[in-house]
């Protein structure tokens, strides 16, 4: 069974950093699709960015420049160094896995994605 725990959130002003990590267990394909999505209040899950089982990376316009995703395979291990955060960061912050399909840019579409965390909030205040 797939488990991905998320740490990290956190209230932080404008202009402040946090750093997310996600520990997963269980995964056995050697290929996958993993990034970090978040949800605001109101609105739909979004893609923030994903790397896949190559370190491809890809990035949401809206945080690209400010948000850095890394990974530490041997740890089974994701991360999300977000700095210059804005209020319009708020939102509840996702990992999530799965198999990857394709080689190469990995979608930044959610609901390509089956095995998810519990979430960790972050909160920018102005």
């Amino acid at each position: 069974q797939v488990q991905l725990v998320e740490s990290g959130g956190g209230s932080v002003q404008a202009g402040g950093s946090l750093r997310l990590s996600c520990a997963a267990s269980g995964y056995t394909y050697s290929n996958y699709w993993m990034g970090w999505f978040r949800q605001a209040p109101g609105k739909e899950r979004e893609g923030v960015v994903v790397i896949d089982s190559s370190g491809y990376i890809r990035y949401a316009a809206s945080v690209k420049g400010r948000f850095t995703i890394s990974q530490d395979k041997a740890k089974n291990s994701l991360y999300l160094q977000m700095n210059s955060l804005k209020p319009e960061d708020t939102a509840m912050y996702y990992c999530a896995k799965d198999r990857s399909i394709w080689l190469g840019d990995p979608p930044l579409d959610a609901a390509r994605y089956n095995y998810w965390g519990q979430g960790t909030q972050v909160t920018v205040s102005s």
